[in-house]
């Protein structure tokens, strides 16, 4: 495989300019700013796996994660909305046809949503859902169109279950103009995701909301949507952490390149600084290298019969927790030689810190 190229090699850098030059600006509206989500919507970036005839990029899953470790080097916060709304834009695959036609009909269309099962789903007749919950972490919620959300399943007043006795848990999809959103997300870092909490009550929707995340009931034919859920999105947060790493470790070879000499501070403490740095550099570029191979192998591992390899599924899910572990590890590593910068949360590196430190969070990463 040929060697994975620095993340700025896969976006312009007129776009790389503009989504940092409002990245404070955005902290402080605890959403992404408008200068930034008109580059978003101008390279369809919420649309990476969406087909073509939906206005989407239609991308495979090894090109869309270079976009989105890119995105994540530009800025931690633009790179995370835009892997978790492409990756809710990505169920457009399990939709129902004529709830895809409507829901698809704007270029800013954006999902957000929760994975969590906080929702009850009662059914009122085979056509018709009452549905009430809260949601929490809906990141993009601020300039959402749509949310998706799991609910239990409620029937004559009993939650259903499935044959094994667990619970039957089913997705839905709401209109924005249906659910009330509580800006409420607080996290010290991923400040500019909007990740908000939203909750309906006695929402009445039709069966055509309803939706099942299986690679085996897709809509739509594309391979995109016979990957396993589990592993695309645990592949496209680690390649998050990794591209935020890359950031740190960017504005680490500056710091050290702009500190002016001193007795505590000489050419010697600069070069063993830069050696550290490089030696962080090539340990984070075989991590990216191992990651890519495996989700590459694993991608090309597609059957006559539409079924990834389990095995080659089961190295990506490896891979992309140790891609994730290894780049906290080396920005850690690095962080005390600094300086008091790193402190302060107005300066760059500092955000890039906050950042990485939220998303490694996700319960996907945990090793």
């Amino acid at each position: 495989m040929n060697s994975i190229p620095h993340p700025s090699s896969f976006i312009e850098s007129s776009s790389v300019n503009v989504i940092r030059q409002y990245a404070v600006e955005a902290e402080q509206m605890r959403s992404l700013h408008p200068g930034q989500l008109a580059v978003i919507y101008n390279n369809r970036w919420f649309n990476l796996y969406v087909p073509g005839e939906y206005g989407g990029l239609c991308l495979s899953l090894p090109e869309g994660l270079k976009i989105e470790e890119s995105l994540a080097w530009i800025d931690g916060s633009a790179g995370w909305t835009v892997t978790l709304c492409s990756g809710a834009n990505w169920f457009i695959g399990f939709l129902q046809q004529d709830t895809a036609a409507t829901l698809f009909h704007s270029e800013k269309v954006c999902f957000a949503g929760s994975g969590r099962p906080s929702g009850i789903a009662k059914m009122i007749n085979d056509d018709e859902f009452e549905i009430s919950g809260s949601w929490q972490y809906a990141t993009g919620a601020a300039h959402a169109t749509a949310f998706t959300a799991n609910c239990h399943i409620e029937k004559d007043g009993s939650l259903l279950q499935h044959e094994d006795g667990s619970a039957l848990v089913a997705a839905f999809i709401f209109l924005r103009s249906e659910v009330l959103i509580n800006e409420d997300w607080k996290g010290m870092g991923m400040m500019a995701t909007s990740s908000n909490s939203f909750e309906v009550s006695g929402l009445r929707v039709g069966k055509n909301r309803r939706f099942e995340i299986d690679e085996s009931k897709t809509v739509l034919p594309d391979k995109i949507y016979q990957y396993p859920f589990l592993q695309f999105a645990e592949s496209t947060l680690a390649v998050n952490i990794s591209g935020m790493a890359i950031h740190f470790m960017d504005l680490f070879e500056e710091n050290i390149k702009e500190r002016k000499l001193s007795d505590n501070f000489t050419e010697d403490h600069r070069h063993a600084l830069f050696t550290r740095n490089e030696a962080a550099r090539h340990k984070q570029q075989e991590m990216r290298e191992k990651f890519y191979q495996a989700l590459q192998n694993s991608w090309d591992k597609w059957d006559d019969n539409k079924h990834f390899a389990a095995a080659s599924l089961e190295s990506v899910s490896q891979i992309s927790r140790h891609l994730a572990a290894v780049s906290r590890e080396i920005v850690d590593e690095i962080f005390p030689f600094c300086g008091l910068v790193a402190s302060d949360p107005q300066s760059e590196i500092n955000r890039v810190w906050r950042n990485l430190h939220t998303a490694i969070l996700h319960p996907l990463l945990l090793p």
